[in-house]
């Protein structure tokens, strides 16, 4: 099989919940559940969400709203109960502030700090009308990560009872905001080092140069395509950066060598199985361990497909591979990607 397992969605409501436009939610999830969810979203948008929706629930699903993301621009990062045409919008809001606010005057302030392109999005989405909005800053170690923007839909305010819980629920959410923006900081320069790290061991045979780019490229877009989730894509790409890193030390027994590399990385496991085994064969007459079919690790198997896509540079060649050293469900995908990209 080519799918992986998907990490499980946010807890949902019950039979006495409501989405935004339902009955009164009478029932929330367990925070530390929803908590438990959130760390295992693969990015700060999808956490975002998952943190919106709970909010929302909070407030009895009275409400509707965005959650705000700030890099270096304020954008929309999620969306309650409004359009996913606000998703991506750049944004500035009453949110800058550490400390939660009640705007007793709606969305006046939200209009009048945007320009007249982004008020007129604001209309479509239906913002206009907001008579009350409840504001929960994303704060962690003195730095606004982001906000919750919740748009109350009841005629009634939200207790005091209700504005202390959101509050306090944006204070668990912001922790793992900021772990989540630090691996993505890690992420990048792992990823650089990791680059130049094989840069330098291609610069010593000039044919090899961009090799290992063009590959993990055609590899990832491989994974997507099975269906690969955006952790397993970021693993992928690790062993076909590095599935010739072995080639330091020589030709001859290069992929265990390469394998050794990632040895005692744990969240690196699977790629270190995909550079050890990138030379078995679908026929069962490669190496190191004579493994035949799917029982060769499906990462491996992608990145053999886009090895030799690479380094033969012609689709018809590499059809002629598919059941003999190739998995040939991943050449007919392979296939089906644009030909400037699959030949790297």
């Amino acid at each position: 099989m080519f799918r992986r397992s998907r990490p499980q969605p946010a807890p949902t409501p019950g039979p006495d919940s409501r989405s935004s436009a339902g009955t009164p939610l009478r029932e929330t999830p367990d925070a530390a559940q929803v908590l438990g969810d959130l760390l295992a979203r693969p990015d700060p948008e999808s956490l975002l969400q998952g943190a919106l929706a709970h909010a929302v629930a909070l407030l009895d699903g009275q409400a509707q709203g965005y959650a705000v993301l700030r890099r270096s621009q304020d954008r929309v990062a999620a969306v309650f109960g409004y359009p996913e045409t606000l998703v991506g919008l750049a944004l500035q809001g009453p949110w800058a502030g550490a400390r939660p606010r009640l705007l007793t005057d709606g969305s006046r302030e939200l209009y009048s700090l945007n320009p007249p392109e982004v008020r007129e999005q604001l209309d479509r989405a239906g913002l206009r009308s907001v008579s009350l909005t409840l504001v929960v800053p994303l704060a962690d170690r003195g730095r606004t990560l982001g906000a919750l923007v919740l748009d109350r839909t009841a005629p009634a305010n939200p207790t005091p009872e209700q504005q202390e819980a959101v509050t306090r629920w944006g204070g668990m959410v912001a922790p793992l905001l900021a772990l989540m923006d630090s691996r993505d900081e890690w992420r990048q320069t792992a990823r650089q080092v990791a680059s130049a790290l094989v840069e330098a061991v291609e610069s010593r045979e000039f044919d090899a140069l961009g090799h290992a780019q063009a590959v993990a490229e055609t590899a990832v877009r491989l994974g997507r395509a099975v269906g690969l989730v955006e952790r397993e894509l970021e693993e992928l790409w690790y062993a076909a950066t590095l599935h010739d890193l072995g080639k330091i030390h020589g030709e001859a027994g290069h992929a265990q060598v390469g394998a050794n590399f990632l040895h005692d990385i744990p969240h690196l496991a699977q790629a270190q199985k995909a550079i050890r085994h990138h030379h078995e064969r679908w026929d069962g007459q490669g190496e190191p361990a004579g493994l035949a079919g799917e029982d060769i690790p499906l990462y491996a198997r992608i990145l053999a497909v886009a090895d030799t896509a690479v380094r033969l540079g012609d689709l018809e060649r590499v059809r002629a591979q598919a059941g003999q050293s190739l998995d040939p469900r991943l050449v007919e995908l392979l296939e089906r990607l644009p030909l400037d990209r699959a030949q790297g």
